[in-house]
Formats: C-alpha cells, sequence, structure tokens
C-alpha cells in the first residue's frame, strides 16, 4: 500500500458585511472572508493538502484567481473538483486534520455541520474530516480580527 500526505496553508483578509463562508457553510457573522472565490478558506487549504499529496500542484494552478469563471464561485465545487482528480490519479482519501486559527465567531458550535458537508462533497466519512479551532491570543492579524488562518494535513491511499 502506498500512502502520502500533504500541507495546507491559506489566509484570507476579513472584511465587514462581506459573507463567511467556513468548512462549506454559511457562518453568520459582520465580516467575511475577501477573496476571488467565495474565500473558504479551509476548504483552500484542504484543496491545498489534497492536491499537493497527490503531487499535482496548488488550488492557483488548477483555479487561477485571474479565470473569470471561478470568480465568486463556491469553493465546494472546487474541493469536488480535487476530490475528482485524486479518485482519476488512483488515490482515495485516508483522513483530513485542519486547524482553523480565529478571533471571532466562534467555531465550534459549526463544526459537525462542516464535517458533514465536506465529507459529503468528498465521499468520504465525516469520522475522516477533523476541524480544530483555534485563536491566536490576539496577536497578529488574527489577533486583530483582520483575518483568518487555516492549515490542513491529510493522507492519501493510492489505491491497487
Amino acid at each position: 500500500m502506498k500512502i502520502r500526505t500533504g500541507f495546507g496553508y491559506d489566509v484570507h483578509q476579513l472584511q465587514e458585511g462581506l459573507p463567511f463562508w467556513l468548512g462549506g457553510i454559511l457562518v453568520p457573522h459582520t465580516h467575511g472572508g475577501l477573496g476571488h472565490s467565495d474565500a473558504d478558506v479551509l476548504i483552500h487549504v484542504i484543496c491545498d493538502a489534497l492536491l499537493g499529496a497527490a503531487n499535482l500542484r496548488d488550488i492557483g494552478f488548477h483555479f487561477p484567481d485571474t479565470d473569470p469563471q471561478y470568480k465568486g464561485v463556491d469553493s465546494k465545487r472546487l474541493l469536488a473538483e480535487v476530490a475528482r482528480l485524486l479518485r482519476e490519479k488512483g488515490y482515495s482519501i485516508g483522513n483530513i486534520d485542519s486547524t482553523i486559527c480565529l478571533e471571532a465567531p466562534k467555531v465550534n458550535p459549526h463544526i459537525p455541520e462542516m464535517q458533514r458537508v465536506l465529507a459529503e462533497v468528498l465521499g468520504i466519512e465525516a469520522d475522516d474530516v477533523s476541524i480544530k479551532a483555534t485563536t491566536t491570543e490576539k496577536l497578529g492579524f488574527v489577533g486583530r480580527r483582520e483575518g483568518v488562518a487555516a492549515y490542513a494535513s491529510v493522507l492519501i491511499v493510492k489505491n491497487g
């Protein structure tokens, strides 16, 4: 059996009045992520980690922010395409471990729904999608509530 790991990191600036998409769901908040797509930082790091594990470059290579077809796109569409690319290359997802760094809003109440949505898009069990949340103790751009950061590591398995 051949296994590979991947890692992803992403940040998005937070701006007042924008919708806050996180983990494939709309989280009620006064600020949302600024980006070319829907700025779902959690999905973006998972995409990057999966693509990296399979040596398929990164999210910007596959879905460039210079391409108008991705303007405002639902990041779940990008994640579904990444899952398709992995299957095409003969990989299945073992597990995902992720961390969201954010001062507000509190993410913990939304984690089960995020796990369910992400697992459904990827065609895996919700138990295979770990999502954790932390603050930066008011330090840095996250601590000043200027942005959100996320990290993800993944395990993929070569089929056959």
